[in-house]
Parts: structure tokens; C-alpha cells; sequence
């Protein structure tokens, strides 16, 4: 079976750490075999405990690579920071006060953060000729609104626009914590806390319903389909007026 070059979206939780162990052990049928493991790990400007999540990956990938038996074809592992936080700020930080009434008040901070990270990631694995995305969101955590499944949809469909195939392998099998707590004490890796970023916005409330969910990031879309095809051609100009700051 062909290898191939497989970004994650890595927070360093424990949802993340499964979907980082199930690849790199070839353990999951829709998951392609790796030749190399991209962990990108998304810095929105707004957490604290920086060392968490690498900390979090040396001490997986030892445990991991030493329960391998061919040696010779371990998948590489590249750990990668990327740094979102500038068109996060443009997603929402920047225009909330005009964006909320237009979205009926509701707070959707968290949607525009991993719509920015969506964005990021689909410019690191152009860049980089990496064509398969993976994304741990469970259901057992849909009461996030970036984890629901328009939000799960939109950007399949968007990342599909551009060449890359986003999965989310786990969303229906990691229903309950248990589930994800038996699979990594499995395997001797970490099961807890103490892997993530902490962030500003992690606890903000939020009543958003789908409806406003989609009709935001239907809004953002089309932004953000410049946004990477004036950065990808060299357009620096065009791509900062994508989102111009708030206070000019």
C-alpha cells in the first residue's frame, strides 16, 4: 500500500492524542497509510501553558515508536506551530460589534478560531503537498459549536475545494469519554488533562444554534477563499485587505 503525507490538527488533548496514535500505528481503515505525520499545532494568541501540548507529543511518540515492531518504516513525525492569530482577530476579534447583530447577538468566538485554523491548515498542507487532513472532533463534544455537523461539512466541503481531504475518523466512535480514556490507557499513552493550551475563550458561553452557525460561516467563506488564493499567489496587499483591522 503507497504511503502518504497526513497533516493532524493537534491541540495536544485527548482527542487529538487518539487520532495521532491511531496513524501513526495504521490502526484505523480509512486513515491512509503515513509516510510522514504532520501535527500542527494552532496558536490563536489567546492561551497560556505554551509547553503543554510538545510536552505532551515527545512523551507520546516515544511510548508510540516503541510499540512498533518494523522499525525500519516508522511513520516521521513533524511537529509544527502555526501561527493563526492575525486572521482569527480578522474572523471576529476585530468586528464583533458588527458582527453579532448580524448573527442574531450570538457569540460565535469559537467558530471563527477554528475556522481559522481550518484556513491555516489547508495553506500548510498546500504548501507543504499534503493531501489527506485529520480533525479529532467527537460527538461527545457537539455541544461545541465547531463541532457540530454543519460545522464539520462546511469545512470538508471547503477544504475538498481546494484539494484536501478532511476526515473526522472518529467523530461517531468517541461518543463518551470512556471510550477515548479506554483506547489511550490501551495503549499506556496519557488519558487526562494536561495536554492542551489553556484558552481565553475556552468556557465563553454560547446559545448559538446551527442556523447561525452556517449562516456565518457561509458569510466567511467566500472571504477566506481569497484570503488563500491571494497569500498562495504573493499578493500581500490583497490578502491583508481580506480583513482589514477594525481600528484603521
Amino acid at each position: 500500500m503507497q504511503k502518504t503525507d497526513i497533516a493532524i490538527l493537534f491541540s495536544g488533548g485527548t482527542d487529538s492524542l487518539s487520532l495521532y496514535a491511531l496513524t501513526i500505528k495504521g490502526l484505523k481503515q480509512e486513515i491512509p497509510r503515513a509516510k510522514n505525520i504532520h501535527l500542527l499545532h494552532m496558536l490563536n494568541g489567546f492561551s497560556r501553558f505554551h509547553d503543554f501540548p510538545f510536552k505532551r507529543f515527545e512523551v507520546a511518540e516515544k511510548i508510540l515508536v516503541s510499540q512498533l515492531p518494523d522499525k525500519e518504516n516508522i511513520p516521521k513525525t513533524i511537529y509544527t506551530e502555526l501561527d493563526m492569530g492575525r486572521l482569527f482577530q480578522g474572523l471576529w476579534l476585530d468586528r464583533f460589534e458588527e458582527l453579532m447583530p448580524m448573527f442574531n447577538g450570538k457569540n460565535l468566538v469559537c467558530v471563527a478560531c477554528k475556522l481559522a485554523m481550518h484556513t491555516r491548515a489547508i495553506l500548510y498542507c498546500i504548501e507543504n503537498i499534503v493531501s489527506t487532513l485529520l480533525v479529532g472532533y467527537t460527538k461527545k463534544q457537539d455541544y461545541f459549536p465547531e463541532q457540530t455537523p454543519v460545522f464539520i461539512d462546511k469545512v470538508t466541503k471547503f477544504s475538498r475545494h481546494f484539494g484536501i481531504d478532511c476526515k473526522f475518523p472518529f467523530y461517531e466512535d468517541f461518543d463518551t469519554e470512556m471510550v477515548t480514556r479506554h483506547f489511550l490507557e490501551d495503549l499506556g499513552l496519557p488519558s487526562t488533562g494536561g495536554g492542551e493550551r489553556k484558552c481565553l475563550f475556552c468556557q465563553t458561553l454560547t446559545t448559538a444554534t446551527e442556523n447561525e452557525i452556517q449562516n456565518y460561516i457561509d458569510y466567511m467563506l467566500p472571504k477566506l477563499e481569497k484570503y488563500i488564493e491571494f497569500k498562495l499567489s504573493g499578493r500581500v496587499k490583497d490578502t491583508a485587505l481580506v480583513f482589514p483591522p477594525g481600528r484603521m
